[in-house]
């Protein structure tokens, strides 16, 4: 186990069993946040530590937000954050692929998922100590992104969002808006 600071906050790490949070995400947990008013249910998807859904939890005291990963390691290390912070009983760190978790009538999704292609890994040495599937995927990268927009309306309410981190940029596509950046990410 180990700490890193992240939106002013000091998580719990584990590093090589769950990626450790970048200061490039903080980008995504502003963005959200300013998305957020009053009570919100929101979808923090591919975890990792729970940064993301803690941080958000913080900033948004009335959100209730589902936190999912694949990984057992990360859903445990999701908990003990929320734990850390108090929030426990307003982020749910749920194991299981993507969206299948969480409820319908999401307010907004949000997700920083792999998008680098696996082949890519040894160029990536920055990257080496980092889990393999919390980074890489196969082909050119981006199918857990079009498999989470390709689900996305079915758990957004009429109004919600979707915003995700690719590249250190933020994508961000409104409920009617989602096959517009599935096209993008299909194109890419």
């Amino acid at each position: 186990m180990g700490q890193t600071s992240f939106f002013g906050l000091r998580l719990q790490t584990a590093p090589g069993d769950v990626m450790t949070p970048r200061p490039a995400t903080e980008g995504l947990v502003a963005a959200a946040a300013a998305r957020i008013h009053g009570r919100a249910r929101v979808a923090d998807i591919g975890t990792g530590s729970g940064a993301i859904a803690v941080a958000l939890a913080l900033a948004a005291p009335q959100a209730e937000v589902w936190a999912t990963d694949i990984s057992p390691a990360a859903v445990m290390l999701a908990r003990v954050n929320a734990r850390r912070y108090g929030v426990e009983d307003r982020v749910h760190a749920l194991r299981g692929d993507l969206l299948a978790p969480v409820p319908a009538d999401l307010d907004l999704i949000v997700a920083n998922l792999p998008y680098l292609p696996r082949e890519e890994r040894p160029w990536h040495r920055e990257l080496a100590a980092e889990p393999e599937d919390a980074v890489f995927a196969d082909g050119d990268g981006l199918g857990p992104y079009r498999t989470l927009l390709d689900g996305a309306a079915q758990k957004l309410a009429s109004g919600g969002a979707a915003l995700i981190q690719l590249h250190r940029r933020v994508l961000v596509a409104d409920r009617d808006r989602l096959e517009e950046l599935a096209v993008m990410l299909r194109a890419a």
